[in-house]
């Protein structure tokens, strides 16, 4: 097949190109990636995601995540929300297992054509990050600029949490790939800065690792409520406002993190393999 077909998807401006390699392989390297992601030579977008059969007979599909600079990642919120919406749309139920590396994902459809995932369990213990030495993840060593004591947190991949007085202020693009890439974190890290707005109410901007400063982030914005509610900024509930939009947060008792929001699809449509660079 000289030509693909994929969906355009985002979730409050997260976006991503979903390809259906179920019943014919789609393999990409760190090169092909980066072409289909390039918003001016390719189609454009966050991240690429392939939907493969399942290798856990409890899930309904395995979505693979590759952020725009190739890398492959673990775990991606909104993506998984996208994702479940078209599992949803194909089986015609309210709920679908996605299956991920990170473990296996819950979701069921919601009012106003909104999707709730189950992320999982959050992990804070340093070797969880990872951290590269052992440190107290609810006040990390870690300063940059005007920016310093984070909370760390993984949700299927690490975030730092940095509170502020204004996250519109925080220079990100200049702040957070030097954080990034900080040796503290042996797999590099989601770098987030978060602003209370009021009662259960925080303003989140992300520069998420392979990236760079998106509208949303998923797993940013669980990595904030978590972390707000451990530094008793909020309740176990919080909305979190984007630059996309809001996702509504629950941490539960038993640890799990349900994130709840939009998805849309933008468009569909297929493109030649010429796109792909030829491996050399």
């Amino acid at each position: 097949m000289n030509l693909r077909p994929f969906i355009k998807m985002h979730g409050l401006g997260n976006d991503f190109v979903v390809v259906d390699a179920r019943t014919e392989p789609f393999v990409l390297d760190d090169a092909s990636t980066r072409a289909v992601a390039d918003r001016r030579t390719g189609i454009g977008c966050d991240q690429l995601i392939t939907l493969e059969p399942p290798t856990n007979g409890a899930a309904d599909v395995f979505m693979r995540i590759r952020n725009a600079d190739g890398g492959e990642v673990e775990a991606c919120g909104n993506a998984t929300r996208c994702v479940a919406s078209l599992i949803m749309a194909e089986t015609g139920r309210e709920h679908c297992t996605v299956e991920t590396q990170a473990g296996l994902l819950h979701a069921v459809s919601i009012t106003a054509g909104g999707i709730a995932v189950d992320m999982g369990e959050l992990r804070t213990a340093w070797q969880e990050i990872p951290l590269a030495r052992e440190m107290d993840t609810l006040h990390l060593e870690l300063a940059c600029g005007p920016l310093s004591d984070p909370v760390a947190v993984n949700i299927g991949n690490p975030h730092a949490v940095f509170f502020v007085a204004d996250a519109a202020a925080v220079d990100l693009e200049t702040l957070g790939p030097q954080l990034e890439h900080d040796p503290l974190f042996p797999e590099r890290a989601n770098i987030g800065v978060a602003e209370l707005m009021g009662p259960d109410c925080l303003r989140v901007r992300v520069w998420e690792r392979g990236v760079g400063l998106t509208r949303a982030c998923g797993t940013g914005a669980c990595a904030a409520a978590a972390a707000a509610h451990r530094r008793g900024l909020t309740g176990r509930k919080a909305e979190v406002r984007l630059d996309g939009g809001p996702l509504a947060l629950e941490w539960r008792e038993d640890g799990h993190m349900v994130m709840s929001g939009p998805v849309a699809t933008s468009f569909t449509g297929v493109f030649a393999r010429s796109l792909l660079p030829r491996p050399s």
